[in-house]
């Protein structure tokens, strides 16, 4: 079998995942200090009703098309699943679990995605399942010595990669408004559905810490705006593996702020864990020459 030609890796490619690679990196602590002061769900809503309308407003401005009717009730779902599911159990984790923890356990997102790709015909090749075995033996491990967290924190770190992954590739399968309009979008319904759930949990908003409010800030432009922004310039631009390889580049930052800016710390079996982890996803990120490697 002839093997395709790999987009070349420009200056521009570089430069974007450099910024996917810290910035999403870096969330986790800046949601755990976000959270410090502000209610979980409600400073998510915030953070992604204020850059999708932002994202919106801008698109429009250049002439984007508005997202259809039905457009919209689909960004709804991908929005909820993605933005509610993925970040919103991440984000209420991280009151009775460290950030380091949270980045770990969302390091195996893409073997889930491999999973889910079968639902829709996508072939899972040897290796790939051999690296869905060793990413869970990774998770196996964490949870033997380093899985700092209450059980239900625990089960929402499981939940946030299922639901991230699932709306991810069922995402590809249905009519979304084209490039970072469907992200805005996306921003838009989820966050009114993570205000609505705020609400009906009686979410309570007292009085902001300064560090918190910088945080949502930085969230808001920097996680949201700009990195979203230029991981759709990835999937445009270059192979889907290097596109992705956020998710086992993501943990070792987060680990990295934990430990230097949190005061957190990772014991042997923790850094044992995520090296296990990155291999597994390794084995199903890099591209093999057959389907059936």
């Amino acid at each position: 079998m002839t093997i395709a030609a790999r987009p070349a890796v420009t200056t521009a490619v570089l430069i974007a995942l450099g910024v996917v690679y810290v910035v999403w990196g870096s969330t986790y602590y800046a949601i755990k200090v976000a959270i410090g002061s502000l209610p979980p769900l409600g400073m998510l809503a915030v953070r992604f009703v204020l850059a999708g309308a932002a994202l919106y407003g801008v698109l429009r401005w250049r002439g984007a098309p508005a997202p259809t009717r039905a457009q919209w009730g689909r960004c709804a779902v991908v929005g909820t699943l993605l933005l509610g599911g993925g970040t919103g159990f991440v984000t209420l984790a991280e009151r009775d679990a460290t950030s380091s923890v949270a980045a770990l356990m969302i390091a195996v997102s893409p073997l889930f995605a491999a999973l889910f790709a079968s639902l829709w015909g996508e072939k899972t090749g040897r290796r790939e399942w051999l690296g869905i075995g060793v990413g869970l033996l990774g998770i196996v491990l964490l949870n033997l010595g380093e899985l700092r967290a209450t059980p239900t924190a625990a089960v929402l770190l499981i939940l946030a990669p299922l639901c991230w992954t699932f709306g991810s590739q069922w995402s590809r399968h249905v009519n979304l408004p084209p490039g970072l309009m469907g992200s805005a979008a996306e921003m838009i319904t989820g966050g009114a559905v993570l205000a609505a759930f705020s609400v009906l949990t009686g979410e309570r908003w007292g009085t902001p810490t300064a560090g918190s409010l910088w945080a949502l800030a930085y969230l808001v432009v920097f996680g949201s705006l700009l990195a979203y922004s230029a991981y759709m310039y990835l999937v445009e631009h270059t192979r889907p593996a290097l596109a992705t390889s956020y998710a086992y580049v993501n943990p070792v930052v987060a680990i990295l702020l934990g430990v230097l800016l949190g005061g957190e710390t990772v014991g042997p079996l923790g850094w044992a864990a995520l090296a296990v982890i990155v291999t597994g996803v390794v084995l199903v990120a890099w591209p093999g020459r057959t389907a059936g490697e």
